[in-house]
């Protein structure tokens, strides 16, 4: 785990934040957040941050639950993950009042199934799953999830596939057209059975890896996240990311408040913070996704409003978010992830 200490004296001292307000300790994915947006969220409240980093919801998830709960005051969870943390009494409770910007909340991300009327979280950035392909290796149609699951010859052995049992399962589940959560046992034992073949042709597990992989040449297809698909053809990358015939994953990542945070105070500030029209769009140029808040539009960089990952084509399927499963259900699914990984 990356360990980061992210603080700005000389500008807290000179935005006259002299004294610093104390800590906040954040648990956040990788390269997710810029630098110069904390400096400036330490340089207007004299806090200092503090950022420990994963790089998959399940792996967050087993680390606090492994003994890292009260450390922590925020962490950045997925739209599902938020549900099965609330479910395990991991996250604590504010009210809108509390952040004077949860107004800018935009209306379609409030009333959210995951966390209705939007009690312990605020959204943070969302986007899609799928995949790029180096249009130098493969010039083919990619419109199909069997680019990362039966893959052409030019492709096979050049394959990163994300280290995040949700998403990996979840798309396997809409390329094979069953459903989550699923419970009938031979469309379990298909589903298992055509990751172990597919798993053949793949070079790698890797989710902080996944731009990376495809910069350098490593893998010649990937799945990955829309923005950091971006961010690889930005860095060089003769890549083109996909929106499946089949379908694909939508999620959107939720800063959420933890259960008995250190810093209670200092995290609402930072919540707060966040929500500001511009703060977002900060946090959106760098990351290349799609905040979810109003009246960032004009704070947005051209090449991020038109980037063709943050804009389908108009006959792209709909997208679907990972679903929670019950206790028993997600047992199975465990299984299938656990003999993927042998």
């Amino acid at each position: 785990m990356k360990k980061l200490i992210l603080s700005s004296t000389a500008l807290a001292l000179l935005a006259g934040a002299a004294h610093a307000e104390g800590k906040l300790s954040v648990y956040h994915w990788f390269e997710y957040i810029p630098q110069e947006l904390v400096d400036k969220f330490t340089a207007e409240t004299g806090i200092e941050v503090t950022i420990d980093t994963y790089d998959s919801n399940e792996a967050m998830l087993a680390s606090l639950k492994a003994g890292k709960m009260g450390q922590y005051d925020v962490a950045v969870p997925g739209d599902y993950m938020v549900e099965i943390m609330a479910g395990e009494g991991l996250l604590d409770s504010f009210a809108p009042a509390d952040l004077p910007n949860f107004g800018n909340i935009a209306p379609q991300w409030l009333d959210v199934p995951f966390d209705p009327g939007r009690k312990s979280s605020i959204p943070y950035q969302w986007g899609s799953t799928a995949f790029s392909v180096n249009r130098d290796v493969y010039q083919g149609d990619i419109n199909t999830l069997a680019m990362i699951f039966d893959p052409p010859e030019e492709l096979r052995g050049k394959i990163n596939v994300l280290d995040s049992q949700g998403e990996v399962l979840a798309l396997a589940s809409i390329y094979m057209g069953i459903p989550q959560c699923n419970t009938d046992r031979e469309q379990l034992k298909a589903l298992n059975d055509m990751l172990i073949n597919a798993k053949q042709h793949w070079a790698s597990f890797g989710s902080d890896t996944a731009k990376d992989v495809l910069v350098s040449g490593d893998a010649a297809a990937g799945m990955i996240y829309n923005g950091f698909s971006a961010k690889a053809r930005a860095e060089g990358a003769n890549v083109e990311y996909a929106y499946p015939k089949e379908g694909f994953v939508v999620w959107m990542d939720n800063v959420v408040l933890l259960k008995d945070a250190p810093n209670r105070d200092n995290a609402l500030k930072f919540m707060n913070f966040l929500l500001d029209p511009e703060n977002a769009a900060a946090v959106t140029n760098y990351a290349a996704y799609t905040a979810g808040v109003t009246g960032v539009e004009p704070f947005l960089d051209d090449a991020i409003k038109n980037s063709p990952e943050n804009n389908p084509p108009a006959d792209a399927p709909a997208g679907s978010f990972i679903a929670v499963c019950d206790e028993e259900t997600q047992k199975l699914y465990d299984a299938i992830w656990t003999n993927l990984k042998k």
